[in-house]
């Protein structure tokens, strides 16, 4: 398994994203843990460091923490912060157009809807053995996505404004073309074709970019998890990384009993993405196998289940049980962005989810 996060570059005083990454980038790929890498993203305002492949949570934690730290170092020294929250807490710099031609590419495509954008994920890859597998794995995976969404939420704040959500994010990445969960799909064949079919029609750059929170990845032989908000704490980011690879190894032992995935409605699949966006572990969600509402924690309770035998098999639940009761008691980044918002306003947001230099 490997975990890439996306960061925000911001000015210390103002808090307004910075355009700083074509020099904090180089600065922080230095002295890394081997395979832990840093790379440009969208925006000039984003970075992204991504680990090396890991194969227990110590492994992965010590990857995830170099990262963080090359990068909170690099933009020190060009008198920059990072910030690790799904959408810009107090304000934008302007999200200038990138000097990276494919994101520049975007940028022209997409108009309105990228001008503002400067979201950050947590996107978790877990390895399998070849590309029908991925394709199938993703089928089993859609129920279950809006519940590793509500445990991510960490994206309150958009400008210093109160959403109202959890996830802004997600509400944003909504406006691009086939956001949410994946259509079932057939075999990797049939995946394909219908990303070409997209790219044809003129509403994705190329085969690369698809907007699903979950596929097989277009560059490795991992089926890629990309709902999360970025994680204001390492923990939070390999839970997400410890419960995918788990979600993944129970979907391979279904289909190794001949138990294939039923389509998901996208209606109801649309609305538990929604709820999970807008209330985190805090309200309702929908259960997606059952089409009905019941509360966030209930379907989290229900996530620990399915994947109790996966867990215990890799020795991770008892990790899992205890991070997991780690958030439900201190909650999630968007309550702890508000409740520091509460008593030192937008700045104490902020200041929360700023990574140490």
């Amino acid at each position: 398994m490997g975990v890439e996060e996306e960061f925000l570059l911001a000015d210390p005083a103002s808090g307004a994203t910075v355009p700083l990454a074509e020099k904090v980038v180089p600065a922080a790929a230095v002295g890394l843990p081997a395979g832990v890498t840093i790379q440009r993203e969208l925006r000039d305002s984003q970075v992204e460091a991504a680990t090396g492949i890991c194969t227990d949570a110590a492994d992965l934690r010590a990857h995830l923490s170099a990262a963080r730290r090359a990068v909170a170092a690099a933009a020190r020294d060009h008198g920059a912060v990072v910030v690790a929250s799904g959408s810009p807490v107090r304000g934008s710099g302007g999200a200038v157009p990138s000097s990276l031609p494919r994101f520049a590419a975007i940028d022209e495509r997409y108009g309105e809807v990228t001008r503002d954008y400067e979201a950050c994920g947590c996107h978790v890859h877990v390895g399998v053995t070849d590309r029908d597998t991925a394709v199938a794995v993703v089928n089993h995976l859609g129920p279950w996505l809006p519940t590793l969404l509500a445990l991510s939420v960490n994206s309150p704040f958009f400008r210093e404004r109160d959403t109202g959500y959890g996830s802004w994010r997600i509400v944003q990445q909504s406006r691009f073309p086939g956001s949410g969960l994946a259509p079932y799909h057939r075999g990797h064949a049939a995946f394909r074709a219908e990303v070409d079919r997209l790219v044809e029609c003129g509403v994705l750059a190329d085969a690369a970019q698809t907007f699903w929170f979950a596929r097989p990845s277009p560059r490795l032989p991992t089926v890629e998890l990309r709902v999360a908000d970025v994680a204001s704490t390492v923990d939070e980011a390999v839970l997400q990384a410890l419960l995918g690879r788990a979600l993944v190894r129970t979907a391979l032992a279904d289909l190794e009993r001949g138990r294939e995935a039923p389509p998901v409605p996208s209606q109801v699949a649309a609305a538990a993405v929604w709820s999970a966006a807008r209330y985190g572990l805090s309200g309702p969600g929908v259960h997606v196998g059952l089409s009905r509402s019941m509360p966030a924690t209930a379907l989290v309770a229900a996530l620990l289940d399915h994947v109790r035998e996966a867990l215990a098999s890799t020795g991770d639940l008892a990790e899992v049980s205890g991070l997991l009761d780690r958030l439900r008691s201190g909650g999630t980044g968007a309550d702890r962005q508000r409740r520091a918002a509460a008593s030192a306003g937008p700045a104490g947001a902020a200041a929360a989810v700023t990574l140490p230099a």
